[in-house]
């Protein structure tokens, strides 16, 4: 049996990620995590990468909600409505976190944040525009790598409530 630490650098992926995939039953994740040579912090530096559809990148993104950590999954073709986001929580206030608290209450760098294994349980919402693919991607801890899942368990593993968030266009 591979170590954590032996699937992470194998794959590419955070040792964090790698862990956590493991914990989760989730190890076989490992062997479809994918690495660049160039970074796919964004999503549409992802799709590139990847060649898939920009709506197909799953972006995991912190947001404070009166203060405490709350992590968005949103689709890469989409824009968060913070309002909307507020609503949903009821809260009196959200912003974006800054990239301090994303990676003190994830463990990763922004650009490379996965829908779990972080180190800070927090609240999740995920927008319903991922369930329009069969597959999405999303970030496996680092800038450089990323892992396809369907939405549904993908969603599923990170604990999150599905919610309609994006930004709709006028």
């Amino acid at each position: 049996m591979t170590t954590a630490a032996t699937d992470a650098e194998s794959s590419g992926a955070h040792p964090r990620f790698a862990e956590a995939l493991r914990e989760m039953g989730l190890a076989e994740v490992t062997g479809r995590i994918r690495r660049f040579p160039e970074a796919t912090r964004t999503a549409a530096e992802a799709a590139a990468a990847i060649g898939c559809e920009l709506s197909q990148i799953c972006k995991s993104l912190v947001f404070a909600a009166d203060g405490a950590p709350v992590l968005v999954l949103m689709d890469g073709a989409s824009r968060v409505d913070v309002e909307r986001v507020r609503q949903e929580l009821g809260a009196g206030k959200v912003t974006r976190a800054k990239a301090d608290i994303v990676r003190e209450t994830t463990g990763y760098a922004i650009g490379g944040v996965p829908p779990f294994g972080h180190r800070t349980r927090t609240r999740v919402l995920a927008d319903r525009s991922l369930l329009d693919h069969d597959l999405v991607w999303a970030a496996a801890g680092t800038p450089y790598t990323v892992f396809p899942m369907e939405p549904k368990t993908l969603i599923a593993h990170a604990g999150g409530t599905l919610v309609d968030v994006r930004e709709r266009t006028p």
